[in-house]
């Protein structure tokens, strides 16, 4: 009956621990998406969650320091400072006027310490004005390889 009653308890323990770390992984792998009006007026611990905010880099606000990238978000005349601190590098289209979604944690000098950066030139990638794009499959568009 000992034996019983000593695995009844570590097979508890067990569960327990990792119903606590599932736990763990799972609050910490949340992540909210705010806009920079909702960031700003954001109170308490709501400030402390993980986040992802989007805007556009202002211009000429991008400067590189060693370990770090600081820019400035803008969206519907708010601004945010930002911090990219992250290991990846910064995405070849991370330019002025560039839309860009970031992610990571308030810091605690008011400005937003970023760990991911993803970045779009909208224009880039948009069809001239007046182009004609010739139907896939059309002779024109098969190369000859």
């Amino acid at each position: 009956m000992q034996s019983r009653a000593k695995f009844a308890v570590g097979i508890t323990v067990i569960v327990v621990c990792l119903s606590f770390l599932a736990w763990l992984g799972y609050s910490d792998s949340k992540t909210y998406y705010h806009t920079i009006a909702e960031y700003q007026s954001l109170q308490g611990s709501a400030r402390s969650h993980r986040m992802r905010l989007a805007g556009t880099v202002a211009s000429g606000s991008i400067r590189h320091s060693p370990g770090r990238v600081d820019f400035v978000l803008e969206e519907q005349g708010k601004t945010l400072p930002i911090s990219y601190i992250g290991s990846d590098p910064l995405p070849d289209t991370f330019v002025d006027k560039s839309q860009a979604l970031v992610e990571g944690r308030p810091g605690t000098d008011g400005r937003f310490v970023a760990e991911h950066v993803q970045a779009k030139c909208a224009s880039k990638y948009e069809t001239a004005p007046g182009s004609d794009k010739p139907a896939a499959g059309s002779p024109t568009q098969q190369s000859s390889m």
